[in-house]
């Protein structure tokens, strides 16, 4: 979501630039990361361009695996009920980007992703922000379809806090290490040029960085070996 045309690769000396690429940037040499929602698979793709060392696995209920990046293993599966193949402690890494806000209820992957996650192991959530209720809406019958408000899309079940997820990680024994407004700093500043120009995907989405659409967690799953 909120990407156009912008490889990963020109990140890798930069990653700040970008909340989502500086969390994968920091994913072990070769590791395994477990992307939960991964639908058209843009992100996937940007992950793959930022780190192609990383082992990608994905899950969706529905996906297009077919646009997925080369290897990358998908499994097909409702997010809300389904058990997941990996075993246990099986991935160093988990994303979940605009996900939570199309569940009914959240235990369950939350539980997912603490027992599929290594000690040590992180996970990213993102989700609208709780601003996006009072942006003005775009509008279904836009020459350019956007969700701006949170409610321009109709597949939104409710709004989900930082504060709601991190009650859901704790429970299952994963530690708060950050959070705050997920953005693409490059997107962000060409809102000052599109802001004059007519509307475009383009446009709609530098405005989202520019205000600060995504809010995002980042979790830690305790390593019991070095507290003891």
């Amino acid at each position: 979501m909120f990407a156009y045309n912008m490889n990963w690769a020109c990140l890798r000396y930069s990653p700040w630039l970008d909340t989502r690429a500086a969390f994968v940037f920091r994913v072990p040499p070769g590791g395994r990361l477990l992307d939960l929602g991964s639908s058209d698979g843009e992100t996937l793709r940007h992950m793959a361009e930022l780190r192609p060392d990383l082992k990608l696995c994905c899950v969706d209920i529905e996906g297009s695996p077919e646009r997925y990046p080369p290897g990358c293993e998908f499994v097909r599966a409702d997010l809300v009920s389904d058990s997941l193949p990996w075993s246990d402690a099986s991935m160093d890494a988990i994303t979940c980007m605009h996900l939570v806000e199309h569940l009914s209820r959240l235990d369950h992957i939350a539980g997912e992703a603490g027992r599929l996650l290594k000690p040590g192991g992180r996970a990213y959530f993102e989700t609208p922000h709780l601003k996006t209720l009072d942006l003005p809406p775009v509008g279904r019958n836009s020459p350019v379809p956007f969700t701006m408000n949170f409610y321009d899309d109709p597949t939104h079940i409710r709004p989900v806090t930082v504060g709601e997820l991190q009650l859901h990680i704790a429970r299952i024994g994963l530690e708060t290490i950050s959070s705050g407004v997920s953005r693409n700093w490059l997107f962000a500043l060409s809102h000052l040029a599109y802001a004059w120009l007519p509307a475009s995907r383009k446009k709609f989405t530098a405005r989202a960085h520019w205000l600060g659409w995504s809010a995002y967690l980042i979790a830690e799953k305790r390593d019991s070996r070095k507290d003891g």
